[in-house]
């Protein structure tokens, strides 16, 4: 019982924030989830009730999810300790836990010349790639074109097109978003290339 009147506080938490993060007034938002003020305001301060049948609306109204504005405030390690993944040419280290919201997976990635960057190690995936240098300069081969990359620019581009990111004269670090997809194809293609 404790625990779900902890939760009713933090859920009635979130709506008051996030309204207050987007400037709103508790009519702004009670216009948009088709409520009264009157009774989002008691929503808000605890002196009623939270029904499931208000809470989709305010949440869609506040550019949330359900899930997330319900999900529990249990108070986790917020400390990732990304332990090194080597292949050839490349360590890798994830920067995100396995469970991320919305399947994204960010990643260090240290890639030095002796990585492998011929045409048959070029990737082809369904979704996008995000990368940002943070030293260095990476090659990034997108289909027939070769682009440097400085440190400081960042890439974004569709998986469909072979691609591969290389060192170019000298080691480059880079920080790179991958959705699931990218994920496989990126951070376990190494894992399998160590195996005997």
């Amino acid at each position: 019982m404790t625990q779900e009147v902890a939760l009713d506080g933090v859920i009635r938490q979130r709506i008051r924030a996030l309204r207050l993060a987007r400037g709103w007034s508790l009519d702004a938002l009670a216009a948009r989830c088709y409520l009264s003020p009157s009774t989002l305001s008691r929503i808000e301060t605890g002196h009623r009730r939270i029904a499931l049948d208000q809470l989709v609306p305010i949440a869609r109204a506040l550019g949330t999810t359900l899930d997330q504005l319900v999900e529990s405030a249990v108070d986790q390690d917020v400390v990732i300790r990304p332990q090194p993944q080597h292949a050839p040419g490349l360590t890798s280290w994830l920067l995100s836990r396995e469970d991320t919201l919305h399947g994204a997976t960010v990643a260090k990635m240290r890639i030095t010349p002796e990585r492998p960057a011929g045409p048959e190690h070029r990737s082809v995936h369904p979704g996008r790639e995000w990368f940002a240098v943070l030293s260095g300069t990476a090659r990034l081969q997108l289909g027939e074109r070769t682009m440097l990359i400085q440190a400081g620019d960042a890439a974004e581009f569709s998986t469909m097109v072979p691609h591969a990111i290389g060192a170019h004269n000298g080691p480059v670090e880079i920080l790179t978003i991958f959705d699931h997809d990218g994920e496989r194809a990126h951070l376990h293609a190494s894992d399998e290339a160590l195996q005997p």
